[in-house]
C-alpha cells in the first residue's frame, strides 16, 4: 500500500461516519461513489464477455483459426497502445529478467490460446449453451485444482459443491451420450489459466500484453500463410476487416472494465458478478440461437447450480465471518486500556502514605528522589 493511500477494508467502505483508522478520513459518500463505479464497471465487464457469442457469427466467413489469430495480433495492438498511454512499462523488465515468471506467462499464453480458439469455434458451431456451461463449471475445477496441485483444504460445503457438481458432469455425459468435452476443456483451460496468472502476479492489462506478445509472432506468421495460399477473409471488404480488427477492441475493453471493478468491490461480489457471463451466454444459446435443451440437459445445469449455491454460500459466509473477526480485531487494538478500579486501590494506598510520610521526611532522606 502507498503512502498516503486509502485503506481498504473488507467490506469495501471505511466504518460507519466515514472515518478511516490509520490516517486522514474518507467520506462515506465517496466511498459509496467508488463502490458504485466498481460494481458498474463489473457488471460492463461480465455482461460484455457473456454478450461476446453475439460478435463471433458476425467474422464469418472467417474460420476459428482465423478470428483467433487475428484477436491475438489487434489485442496486442490496442494493450500496447493503451500501456504507452499511461506509461506502465516498468513491468517488462522485469519480467524479462525473470525466467520463471516468463516460463509461467509462456503457460498461461498457451493455455488462454486454447481456451480462446475452442470457445470461438464452439459459438460458431453452435454450441453456446455448451460452451456457457463451461464457464458455469469453471469455479468448481478451480477449487479441485487447488486442491489437487496446492494442497489446499476445503471447507465440508466445498466439498459437497465439487461432489454436485461431479454428478452433474455425469449427467450431462449421460445426456449427451459422451463427456461434455467442448465445457470440460474451457473449464480446465480457464482454470489452468487463472493458476498461471495467480503465479505470475501482473495486472491484467499488463498481463495481457505480455501473453499476445507471446502468441503475436505464431498468430502473424499464420495468417501470413493463410494469405499466401489464398483462403485469408480480411481483404473481403472493409466491413469485414474493421471487424475482424475490432477483436483486439472486443478483447481489452472487458478488461479494462473489470481491473476498474476488481479495486473497488470486495471479491465476494466480483464471485457473483461472475456467473452474469455464463447465465447471458446460456440465454443466448436457448432464446436467440434455439440450441435445443432436453430434460437430461436441464437436470445436468441443475445440479450443476446447485453446486454454485453451495459454494456462494460458503463464500458469502466466510467472508462475513473475516468482517467480524476484522471488525473486533480493530475495536481491541483501539480501546483504550483500562485497569479494574479493584486493582487500583492497593496500588494507590501505598503510593498516598509514601507522599504523607515524604511531606514528613527531612532533606537528607535517602528515601526522597532527588529535586528536578
Amino acid at each position: 500500500m502507498t503512502a498516503g493511500a486509502p485503506r481498504r477494508y473488507l467490506h469495501g467502505w471505511p466504518p460507519r461516519g466515514g472515518r478511516v483508522h490509520g490516517g486522514g478520513a474518507v467520506e462515506a459518500g465517496q466511498s459509496r461513489s467508488e463502490q458504485r463505479t466498481g460494481l458498474l464497471n463489473g457488471i460492463a465487464a461480465y455482461g460484455m464477455w457473456g454478450l461476446v457469442p453475439l460478435f463471433w457469427p458476425l467474422l464469418k466467413p472467417a474460420g476459428a483459426g482465423e478470428i483467433l489469430a487475428h484477436r491475438m495480433v489487434w489485442s496486442l495492438a490496442v494493450v500496447g497502445v493503451t500501456l504507452l498511454f499511461v506509461r506502465r512499462w516498468a513491468w517488462a523488465g522485469e519480467l524479462l529478467r525473470n525466467p520463471r515468471r516468463l516460463a509461467l506467462v509462456t503457460v498461461a499464453a498457451a493455455v488462454i490460446t486454447v481456451n480462446w480458439g475452442v470457445y470461438i469455434w464452439a459459438v460458431n458451431a453452435g454450441h453456446v449453451v455448451e460452451a456457457s456451461l463451461g464457464y458455469f463449471i469453471n469455479p468448481l475445477v478451480t477449487i479441485a485444482m487447488g486442491v489437487l496441485l496446492l494442497g489446499e483444504r476445503l471447507r465440508p460445503a466445498q466439498w459437497a459443491a465439487v461432489g454436485v457438481g461431479l454428478t452433474a458432469v455425469l449427467v450431462l455425459a449421460f445426456g449427451y451420450g459422451q463427456p461434455p468435452w467442448i465445457s470440460l476443456c474451457l473449464a480446465f483451460s480457464f482454470a489452468t489459466y487463472g493458476l498461471a496468472k495467480k503465479k505470475v502476479n501482473l495486472g491484467g492489462l499488463e498481463s495481457l500484453a505480455a501473453e499476445t506478445a507471446i502468441q503475436f509472432v505464431p498468430a502473424l506468421a499464420y495468417l501470413l500463410w493463410i494469405g499466401a495460399q489464398g483462403e485469408s477473409t480480411f481483404g473481403d471488404g472493409a466491413g469485414h476487416a474493421t471487424l475482424l480488427a475490432a477483436t483486439g477492441l472486443v478483447t481489452a475493453i472487458p478488461l479494462v472494465c473489470f481491473g476498474a471493478a476488481a479495486i473497488r468491490v470486495p471479491l465476494s461480489t466480483l464471485g457473483l458478478l461472475q456467473y452474469l457471463a455464463p447465465v447471458f451466454q446460456l440465454l443466448l444459446g436457448v432464446l436467440y440461437f434455439h440450441e435445443a435443451m432436453p430434460p437430461e440437459r436441464w437436470a445436468g445445469f441443475a445440479l450443476v447450480w446447485l453446486a454454485l449455491t453451495l459454494l456462494t454460500w460458503d463464500a458469502l459466509r466466510t467472508a462475513r465471518q473475516g468482517r467480524i473477526a476484522l471488525a473486533e480485531q480493530e475495536a481491541r487494538a483501539t480501546a483504550p486500556e483500562t485497569v479494574p478500579e479493584a486493582n487500583l486501590q492497593p496500588q494507590q494506598q501505598p503510593q498516598a502514605q509514601t507522599q504523607a510520610q515524604t511531606q514528613t521526611q527531612p532533606e537528607t532522606d535517602p528515601r526522597r528522589e532527588p529535586a528536578a
